[in-house]
């Protein structure tokens, strides 16, 4: 029986076989490597990436599609993590002991949850090797956007403080069934390493980041001035009259670390 893609897990499965083999051709699995799919659904990745590789693990909340899954590939072969994705510990995959960043992290992510999961996902970089996900290309554009346009936003400095990223290609609605109402975008992203990660307080970071962007058609002055002055933007080079959107990562860093050297030193 055919299963009936549920709207509450975002479900658009991919049955373009084309799409499907740029897809395994970006990611170029290897047969050792240790890798985790997000939401494998009815398989479409699943099946080409088992024959490259000799483990798979998965991470799946539908209940139905998991019963599938096991019906058509042996535990041996694919491990199911039966989970909400934006609650499982990928720490947890990528243990080998030596705190190697030796997970690769893939999947057609769904819409609803693609941000949140993003975020979760980042709070282990430290362990991934790679990420390649499906999402909607609107995401993709604002994740990889450079300072000065309107895609450029809290998501684009977080992520790419984080990540060197990059757009691979365009997946038509088409591609998918039921056929989304958008258009989606493959995106590689490779963590950067530890000593790339200048920010003294990551939490510090994350809370300029956000109230900058708050009312991002306000100033600096404006949007920052619960956290340092006018002058001690002017004096970090920066201009108190810029729009959040104006700034770079490192200038972002520049007032966040400006921020807890004051806060040490009171």
């Amino acid at each position: 029986m055919k299963h009936v893609p549920r709207k509450r897990f975002g479900q658009n499965f991919l049955v373009s076989p084309g799409v499907v083999a740029k897809i395994i051709a970006a990611i170029t699995p290897q047969h050792d490597d240790l890798m985790v799919e997000i939401g494998p659904g009815l398989g479409a990745l699943t099946e080409p990436l088992l024959e490259r590789l000799d483990h798979l693990q998965v991470v799946e909340i539908d209940r139905d599609l998991i019963a599938g899954l096991r019906k058509r590939f042996p535990p041996e072969r694919l491990k199911i993590h039966e989970c909400d994705a934006l609650k499982f510990d990928f720490a947890t995959l990528a243990d080998d002991g030596k705190g190697q960043p030796n997970l690769r992290v893939v999947g057609n992510l769904p819409y609803n949850i693609s941000t949140p999961l993003l975020f979760h996902l980042t709070e282990h970089a430290d362990r991934i090797r790679d990420m390649h996900f499906m999402l909607q290309k609107e995401v993709v554009d604002r994740m990889v956007s450079p300072p000065g346009g309107p895609e450029y936003g809290r998501l684009s400095v977080m992520l790419q403080y984080r990540y060197e990223m990059e757009r691979l290609f365009l997946v038509p609605p088409g591609s998918f069934d039921p056929a989304p109402k958008v258009a989606s975008a493959i995106v590689r992203m490779m963590p950067r390493p530890g000593l790339a990660l200048t920010a003294h307080d990551p939490a510090g970071f994350a809370k300029v980041v956000a109230a900058a962007f708050g009312q991002r058609r306000k100033m600096l002055r404006n949007t920052l001035r619960d956290l340092l002055a006018q002058s001690e933007l002017a004096a970090l080079g920066i201009k108190p009259t810029a729009r959040a959107e104006e700034l770079g990562v490192d200038e972002f860093v520049r007032i966040a670390n400006s921020m807890t050297t004051r806060s040490a030193q009171a």
